[in-house]
């Protein structure tokens, strides 16, 4: 079996540096600190699972989380995502479902439903969500 690969998207590196110590246990866990990073990085990459903050550096016209899943969306990733935020009045579940947000969480997180949550969507996810 492969071990899946999950991209975290988070501006502040506490936070990166915990999801990496607690996930990479399991699965390949690699960080980004704004959407230009993620981007950059991940766009053609096989990647099973994108974990983004919706509070991100605004980077090459990029203000949100959001706004980087869509342009993650448009390269032609597939695969499933989960959006966090200390915001939870500022999302629009209509974007959330039109993006196909697999699952959200607000901070503070419970760490074992997020923990069962990524064991749950990378169980059920066959193949990779191949970026073209």
């Amino acid at each position: 079996m492969d071990t899946k690969r999950i991209v975290v998207v988070d501006d502040d590196e506490s936070i990166r540096k915990t999801f990496f110590l607690i996930l990479s246990r399991k699965y390949l866990v690699y960080l980004a600190r704004d959407a230009k990073e993620a981007l950059a990085r991940f766009r053609a990459a096989e990647v099973d699972l994108i974990i983004a903050d919706f509070k991100l550096p605004r980077t090459n016209g990029i203000g949100n989380g959001l706004e980087m899943i869509a342009e993650f969306r448009q390269a032609g990733y597939r695969g499933k995502i989960i959006l966090i935020s200390a915001f939870p009045d500022l999302i629009r579940l209509e974007e959330v479902r039109n993006l196909a947000i697999s699952d959200f969480f607000v901070k503070p997180l419970d760490l074992q439903a997020f923990n069962r949550c990524i064991d749950g969507l990378l169980e059920s996810e066959p193949q990779t969500g191949r970026s073209v």
